[in-house]
């Protein structure tokens, strides 16, 4: 019985720092991401500024009003660039779907497992090993410490 609580704990224990560790790799990539937006950002603000120098200095040379509007279309170009690569940086996926879905099916699964295994040798329909009665409490920790963190917000 000594394993099986030590296997309930180190699930436990297991499925937290996996958790910590996992959020702090969540949040480098985003940092990675939103530090690539901010370059691709001032770069095309550089762009846009320096369109903006070139058209104004034609504009005093030339003092014709079609270079101003095409000045004009030119940023409105870049400003539209800038928001679909904007658009496109927010929409791509930080995780695997078909991961997501397994784990919200998986762990309550195992858990309900464990606790009917449990349950039938408490009821003496069954008599569990060790080896068996250490998963189920394994199983159980896991479950357990996933809902604890769920609360927290982790």
């Amino acid at each position: 019985m000594l394993s099986a609580i030590l296997s309930f704990l180190g699930g436990s224990v297991f499925r937290m720092l996996w958790g910590e560790i996992a959020a702090f790799l969540n949040k480098r990539q985003e940092h990675a991401q939103e530090l690539e937006r901010m370059k691709l950002q001032a770069d095309l603000e550089d762009r846009r500024a320096e369109r903006e120098r070139a058209a104004i200095q034609l504009q005093a040379q030339l003092q014709v009003q079609v270079i101003r509007t095409q000045g004009e279309q030119a940023i409105g170009e870049v400003e539209a660039n800038a928001w679909l690569e904007a658009v496109k940086a927010t929409g791509r996926a930080t995780g695997i779907k078909w991961v997501d879905a397994w784990n919200q099916t998986i762990r309550p699964m195992v858990a309900t497992w464990a606790v009917v295994m449990l349950s039938a040798e408490a009821l003496k329909w069954i008599t569990l090993t060790e080896a068996t009665a250490s998963v189920c409490f394994a199983a159980l920790g896991l479950y357990l410490a996933d809902r604890a963190l769920a609360k927290r917000g982790k």
